[in-house]
């Protein structure tokens, strides 16, 4: 069995690259842009733009993987209001150009299309369940909106076994500090290690979110993918949304450091929803599937790379 992930060189190709040879013995075939570089083990890597239609065509036709993830967006809320366009063209010109090729196979791959809980927007009533109305707060979350319905649209007009996910924010070690959980572990050590005077530079504290471990996400992904009923959307998370500033002080609380917090204009967003928490029964009921790993250790673990990481 194969299982190709497009869009693999971002922060979750390597980790969802582990979970399927672990979870589900497959051969793994990986894709990227030409100017990327993926640390991926044991994969076949392929040079992939997925706005090149035929290409997109030219290589699932070639490989016939039998599970199919597709990873690959613009996924930074914040570069969305800075680059709408980029983020039009690659989520949902990319996904079309993905969904058309699938189309056209003779044969029926089960696909994952991943998606985000920044769909809902602000919404009246949390935790929030699937068949909860859309009202995308930002760019990034009306693009990954079109992306879900055109995959709906795409599984009940030609009969596609296509998985939706409506994943919420997922952390860890590896991921860039465009994203707040990275964002202040790196700063934290940085000012660990005197590379940056003693004060991090925050956003929007009383937001709160969903926070899940990326190992978590990985293991939902190829327990949907087998066991996810095609056509439907499936919420992804930890079921559990946590304030900001109680994410910071958890990071602080592991540090010995003597930090000052200082708000960053730059980082605040244009419009910030207040909450947003997914209900996960629909998941768990369909796949079994539950986060496992704390919080806490997941900090930790962020932590503990960036410290690795970052030289004087």
């Amino acid at each position: 069995m194969k299982a190709m992930i497009i869009g693999a060189a971002g922060f979750v190709g390597s980790y969802l690259s582990e979970a399927i040879r672990t979870l589900m013995s497959c051969e793994v075939v990986a894709t990227k842009l030409a100017h990327e570089k993926t640390d991926i083990p044991d994969a076949e890597i392929i040079d992939l733009d997925i706005l090149d239609q035929d290409s997109v065509y030219e290589v699932l036709a070639k490989e016939k993987p039998d599970y199919i993830f597709h990873l690959a967006a613009q996924s930074s809320v914040a570069l969305s209001w800075k680059n709408p366009k980029l983020t039009v063209d690659v989520n949902i010109i990319g996904a079309l150009n993905l969904l058309d090729a699938i189309r056209r196979l003779d044969y029926s791959p089960r696909v994952l299309i991943v998606g985000s809980g920044e769909e809902y927007g602000r919404v009246a009533e949390v935790p929030i369940e699937e068949s909860c109305a859309l009202n995308p707060g930002n760019i990034y979350a009306v693009t990954k909106a079109c992306q879900n319905m055109l995959s709906t649209l795409y599984s009940k007009a030609y009969g596609l076994n296509l998985i939706m996910t409506r994943s919420f924010n997922h952390i860890g070690p590896k991921q860039i500090p465009q994203f707040v959980v990275a964002d202040f572990c790196s700063q934290v050590a940085k000012i660990e290690k005197g590379l940056q005077e003693p004060v991090i530079r925050v956003g929007n504290l009383s937001a709160k979110r969903d926070f899940t471990d990326v190992r978590d996400v990985v293991s939902a992904y190829c327990c949907l993918i087998q066991h996810g009923k095609p056509g439907e959307t499936y919420n992804v998370g930890s079921g559990h949304a946590i304030a900001v500033e109680d994410i910071l002080r958890e990071i602080l609380s592991q540090s010995s450091a003597n930090i000052k917090v200082e708000i960053d204009p730059a980082k605040l967003r244009p419009v910030d929803v207040p909450i947003i928490e997914p209900d996960t029964k629909k998941i768990f009921n369909d796949t079994g599937w539950t986060s496992s790993i704390p919080l806490k250790q997941t900090i930790s673990d962020t932590l503990d790379y960036w410290r690795n990481t970052i030289t004087a």
